[in-house]
């Protein structure tokens, strides 16, 4: 009795569309968090890189 309800409401659960677009960011943000670990330091070489470009051109606008 107990297991048939525990069945059916996980059914619904699943079948249920409105936590479907919850579901989708939870697995996007994972996704996005491990390719940020991944890449972690090729991300920080272009973040500097883009800094130290921009740098360099706003001192050249002041020069």
């Amino acid at each position: 009795m107990m297991s048939s309800m525990i069945a059916e409401a996980a059914k619904s659960f699943w079948k249920d569309e409105e936590g479907l677009g919850t579901l989708e960011m939870i697995m996007i943000i994972a996704v996005l968090i491990a390719v940020v670990l991944v890449f972690r330091e090729e991300i920080v070489k272009v973040v500097k890189d883009l800094i130290a470009t921009a740098g360099g051109k706003s001192q050249e606008v002041f020069d």
